[in-house]
């Protein structure tokens, strides 16, 4: 289905991909249009909806500058998704111990793993790559340090590790009642550290130069200045932890798994993609940043995950590069409702119904995250058959939540 409306308010057009969208996020998305750095027009996914600054589900390419807000402070959060060679049948029929496994394994929520225990382990081996580049970074910002407590030491130590809100570790069956693993984290405490810091750093800027924004938090980096230069070195490190997070998680998932099923492959990996980041890209003949702030890369054959809610079905789809999207799609359903109105309007029972045949966290704990705070992921899908192309359908049947 092609572009839904397209808003001409702003220096650039606004290209949308959907029909549900609230005014806040037109807002948003027409405030990010009057920008002098925006290239081309601006293009709203399907799950569009309101975050801070820029809108949830947009894609935003600029010239010579980067907006920190937009890219956000989960810098690199994403996906990664892999099919065993383990058909349905071979599931136990409670999950509940393997629910336990898996969050026994990784830790989730505010937790994360001991420090006494991974110092001289492959899990600090792991980290290694990424220490030096680090420390040349906190060595120019030194009030990164000051943001997080115990920072060398806390970043090794969430490597591998959930974190809370609408990060989820499942277990899904495809089409074929084929089972798959599938999770979805970014760059934990550490990249929201960096977020902060240079989301406040851009407004610093944006003040002392007396820039005149339609929302503060639209405040970019020049290219060329040492701080857009410090930026983007920091973000593309957060982006990388947040891949090495990823793929430590899968690990000590595999490994809990395999203690208590029969023994299985890993027969593929659909991607380890991000949703929330930024790279350097060509589109319409220009060398420009893309900023995908709840959006994934949908180059021509390119591989990618869509995850609904906790109690819906997920999607493994193959990139149509569309140009007028600047190869991207949706990254998943999309909130409908803030986390505060889900908490007001559903209880506890709403989400054990609205979750039935799934084992995960039933409790008011997890309320904001109920599958009725989402868009229709099948809407969303339909919306956006001119981007990808559905590989894979996924059901979950396990889901862990910090």
């Amino acid at each position: 289905m092609p572009i839904q409306q397209q808003f001409n308010k702003g220096r650039v057009p606004v290209k949308v991909w959907t029909d549900e969208i609230e005014p806040p996020a037109i807002q948003q998305l027409l405030n990010v249009a009057q920008l002098p750095i925006v290239h081309g027009h601006v293009a709203a996914m399907p799950d569009v909806h309101a975050g801070i600054g820029a809108t949830v589900g947009s894609v935003i390419p600029t010239r010579a500058a980067i907006i920190p807000a937009a890219v956000g402070v989960d810098i690199g959060c994403g996906m990664n998704a892999v099919r065993l060679s383990l058909p349905a049948e071979q599931l136990p029929d409670s999950l509940a111990k393997l629910r336990s496994a898996i969050e026994a394994a990784v830790p989730v929520g505010f937790e994360q793993h001991p420090y006494s225990k991974i110092q001289g382990a492959a899990h600090a081996r792991s980290a290694r790559p990424l220490m030096d580049r680090i420390d040349r970074i906190v060595g120019k910002h030194p009030g990164l340090m000051k943001m997080q407590r115990q920072f060398a030491r806390t970043w090794i130590a969430q490597l591998g590790t959930l974190g809370g809100g609408n990060h989820f570790i499942e277990l899904c069956l495809d089409e074929a009642r084929q089972v798959w693993v599938m999770l979805h984290s970014g760059s934990r405490g550490i990249g929201n550290c960096m977020g902060r810091y240079f989301i406040a750093a851009a407004r610093k800027r944006a003040e002392k130069d007396h820039l005149r924004l339609p929302d503060r938090d639209l405040a970019w980096l020049d290219e060329g200045s040492a701080l857009f230069d410090d930026y983007w070195e920091a973000v593309q490190w957060a982006q990388d932890y947040a891949l090495l997070n990823r793929r430590m998680m899968l690990e000590l998932i595999l490994e809990a798994l395999r203690s208590r099923l029969p023994p299985f492959k890993v027969e593929s990996e659909a991607i380890n993609c991000h949703h929330n980041y930024v790279a350097l890209e060509q589109h319409y003949g220009e060398t420009v940043y893309i900023t995908r702030k709840g959006a994934i890369s949908a180059r021509e054959a390119e591989m990618g995950i869509i995850p609904g809610s906790m109690g819906a079905k997920s999607f493994i789809v193959r990139g149509r590069g569309n140009a007028a999207s600047f190869c991207s799609c949706s990254h998943g359903a999309g909130r409908r409702m803030s986390r505060t109105e889900a908490k007001r309007r559903f209880n506890r029972f709403d989400l054990a119904q609205q979750t039935e045949g799934v084992e995960c966290r039933k409790d008011k704990g997890v309320l904001d995250e109920i599958p009725g705070a989402y868009k229709d992921i099948d809407r969303v899908m339909e919306l956006q058959t001119d981007l990808v192309e559905v590989v894979h359908t996924l059901k979950q049947v396990l889901c862990v939540k910090g």
